[in-house]
Protein backbone atom coordinates (compact mmCIF):
# COMPACT_ATOMS: atom_id res chain seq x y z
CA UNK A 1 0.00 0.00 0.00
CA UNK A 2 1.36 3.42 -0.97
CA UNK A 3 1.42 6.59 1.10
CA UNK A 4 -1.81 8.59 0.95
CA UNK A 5 -1.79 12.21 -0.27
CA UNK A 6 -2.17 13.39 3.33
CA UNK A 7 0.75 11.21 4.49
CA UNK A 8 2.94 12.53 1.69
CA UNK A 9 2.09 16.12 2.67
CA UNK A 10 2.92 15.40 6.31
CA UNK A 11 6.16 13.62 5.38
CA UNK A 12 7.22 16.46 3.07
CA UNK A 13 6.85 18.94 5.92
CA UNK A 14 9.00 16.78 8.23
CA UNK A 15 11.57 16.24 5.46
CA UNK A 16 11.81 19.97 4.77
CA UNK A 17 11.97 20.99 8.44
CA UNK A 18 14.49 18.40 9.61
CA UNK A 19 16.54 17.49 6.55
CA UNK A 20 16.54 19.68 3.45
CA UNK A 21 16.41 23.02 5.25
CA UNK A 22 19.84 22.17 6.71
CA UNK A 23 21.37 20.85 3.47
CA UNK A 24 20.08 23.15 0.77
CA UNK A 25 22.87 24.71 -1.34
CA UNK A 26 23.39 28.48 -1.29
CA UNK A 27 20.98 30.52 -3.44
CA UNK A 28 23.49 31.16 -6.21
CA UNK A 29 23.98 27.38 -6.71
CA UNK A 30 20.40 26.15 -6.51
CA UNK A 31 19.98 26.15 -10.28
CA UNK A 32 22.97 23.76 -10.50
CA UNK A 33 22.57 21.48 -7.47
CA UNK A 34 19.16 20.55 -6.16
CA UNK A 35 17.74 18.07 -3.73
CA UNK A 36 14.82 15.71 -4.09
CA UNK A 37 12.91 12.79 -2.73
CA UNK A 38 10.96 10.03 -4.39
CA UNK A 39 7.95 8.35 -2.81
CA UNK A 40 7.48 4.73 -3.93
CA UNK A 41 5.03 2.47 -2.10
CA UNK A 42 6.04 2.92 1.59
CA UNK A 43 9.59 4.07 0.75
CA UNK A 44 11.18 7.51 0.46
CA UNK A 45 14.50 7.89 -1.37
CA UNK A 46 16.58 11.05 -0.87
CA UNK A 47 18.91 12.24 -3.62
CA UNK A 48 20.71 15.21 -5.11
CA UNK A 49 20.88 16.21 -8.76
CA UNK A 50 24.13 17.84 -9.84
CA UNK A 51 26.10 18.53 -13.03
CA UNK A 52 28.27 15.74 -14.40
CA UNK A 53 31.93 16.72 -13.87
CA UNK A 54 33.23 15.98 -17.35
CA UNK A 55 30.07 16.52 -19.46
CA UNK A 56 28.80 20.10 -19.33
CA UNK A 57 25.04 20.41 -19.64
CA UNK A 58 24.37 16.90 -18.29
CA UNK A 59 23.13 16.14 -14.79
CA UNK A 60 23.34 13.07 -12.60
CA UNK A 61 21.26 11.90 -9.67
CA UNK A 62 23.08 10.65 -6.58
CA UNK A 63 21.27 8.75 -3.85
CA UNK A 64 21.85 9.85 -0.27
CA UNK A 65 19.69 7.43 1.71
CA UNK A 66 16.38 5.61 1.66
CA UNK A 67 13.82 5.01 4.42
CA UNK A 68 11.01 2.49 4.43
CA UNK A 69 7.97 2.68 6.67
CA UNK A 70 6.90 -0.58 8.27
CA UNK A 71 3.38 0.31 9.50
CA UNK A 72 2.60 -2.97 11.25
CA UNK A 73 5.87 -2.84 13.17
CA UNK A 74 5.50 0.91 13.76
CA UNK A 75 9.03 1.68 12.65
CA UNK A 76 11.13 3.02 9.81
CA UNK A 77 14.07 1.18 8.27
CA UNK A 78 17.10 3.12 7.06
CA UNK A 79 19.07 2.10 3.97
CA UNK A 80 22.13 3.41 2.18
CA UNK A 81 23.67 2.60 -1.17
CA UNK A 82 27.10 1.06 -1.00
CA UNK A 83 29.78 1.15 -3.65
CA UNK A 84 28.28 -2.03 -5.15
CA UNK A 85 25.26 0.06 -6.20
CA UNK A 86 22.81 -1.89 -4.02
CA UNK A 87 20.78 -0.71 -1.04
CA UNK A 88 21.86 -2.10 2.34
CA UNK A 89 20.38 -1.72 5.83
CA UNK A 90 22.21 0.98 7.74
CA UNK A 91 23.87 -1.13 10.42
CA UNK A 92 24.69 1.41 13.13
CA UNK A 93 20.96 2.16 13.39
CA UNK A 94 18.83 0.07 11.01
CA UNK A 95 15.43 0.92 12.52
CA UNK A 96 13.87 3.90 14.27
CA UNK A 97 10.33 4.70 15.48
CA UNK A 98 9.64 7.73 13.25
CA UNK A 99 10.53 9.48 10.01
CA UNK A 100 11.87 12.43 12.01
CA UNK A 101 14.23 10.14 13.90
CA UNK A 102 15.37 8.47 10.66
CA UNK A 103 16.19 11.88 9.19
CA UNK A 104 18.14 12.82 12.33
CA UNK A 105 20.19 9.61 12.07
CA UNK A 106 20.96 10.31 8.42
CA UNK A 107 21.78 13.95 9.15
CA UNK A 108 23.99 13.23 12.16
CA UNK A 109 25.95 10.47 10.46
CA UNK A 110 27.08 12.33 7.38
CA UNK A 111 30.79 12.24 8.37
CA UNK A 112 30.71 8.44 8.59
CA UNK A 113 31.75 6.46 5.55
CA UNK A 114 28.36 4.77 5.22
CA UNK A 115 26.43 7.83 4.02
CA UNK A 116 29.30 10.16 3.20
CA UNK A 117 29.91 9.04 -0.38
CA UNK A 118 26.95 10.88 -1.90
CA UNK A 119 27.21 13.83 0.47
CA UNK A 120 30.94 14.23 -0.12
CA UNK A 121 30.29 14.39 -3.85
CA UNK A 122 27.65 17.04 -3.22
CA UNK A 123 30.01 19.12 -1.08
CA UNK A 124 32.84 18.78 -3.62
CA UNK A 125 30.52 19.91 -6.39
CA UNK A 126 29.36 22.88 -4.34
CA UNK A 127 32.98 23.93 -3.71
CA UNK A 128 33.82 23.50 -7.40
CA UNK A 129 30.85 25.63 -8.49
CA UNK A 130 31.64 28.54 -6.12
Amino acid sequence: MSFTHNEIAEHLKVIEDIFWSRRRPPLHLRDKVREGQRFTDRTIEFFIVRPVFNRPGEHTEESIAKVQQMPRLRLWRIFWKRADGHWHRYQPCPEVPSLAEALRVIDEDTPAASLADALAAQQAELRRLR
